[in-house]
């Protein structure tokens, strides 16, 4: 008997299926660059991963509404949509793993002028390849712990039918 794969029409969502979830990386690659680069340029990676963030959770409002285009709480689903997408997208693609690869650099940085002997430069590009590459490393886990966060708190407000795709 020969199996078929069923065929799933399902909608990219470039906000997860295309390289412009790339943006939402932009403040760790900003963070990553810390040591080298103006304060001004960090503040920009955040801006385009807040815009980022934003954008996502607009379109998943868009998509609630006209999901429930003919629901009378159509208002609160899309609310919830926005906030559940902001919140979990601020969390897990700005605030935690920035502050992640920023303490990494940091501490790396520090670490380096302790017990080397490099030249500042040196260790200004050794901290910076070390932020870069402990990126897809921290990735899963605060995703997963974010998960657990959101489904521990803010979720348990509105139901667990709601959750952040």
């Amino acid at each position: 008997m020969e199996h078929t794969p069923e065929i799933h029409s399902k909608e990219v969502d470039i906000y997860r299926d295309t390289w412009v979830r790339f943006l939402g990386y932009a403040n760790e690659v900003g963070e990553a660059f810390r040591a080298l680069v103006p304060v001004s340029a960090v503040w920009a990676s955040y801006a385009v991963a807040t815009a980022y963030v934003s954008a996502d959770a607009l379109d998943k409002g868009r998509k609630a509404a006209v999901a429930h285009a003919e629901d009378h709480g159509k208002a609160a689903r899309v609310a919830v949509a926005v906030v559940d997408t902001f919140v979990w997208q601020a969390l897990a693609s700005v605030a935690i793993p920035g502050f992640t690869i920023n303490r990494v650099c940091a501490t790396s940085l520090f670490l380096l002028g302790k017990t080397t002997r490099w030249p500042l430069p040196v260790r200004k590009w050794t901290t910076t390849a070390i932020g870069l590459s402990t990126i897809p490393f921290i990735i899963t886990p605060i995703d997963r712990s974010v998960d657990f966060l959101m489904d521990s708190s803010l979720r348990k407000l509105y139901g667990e039918g709601e959750k952040h795709e």
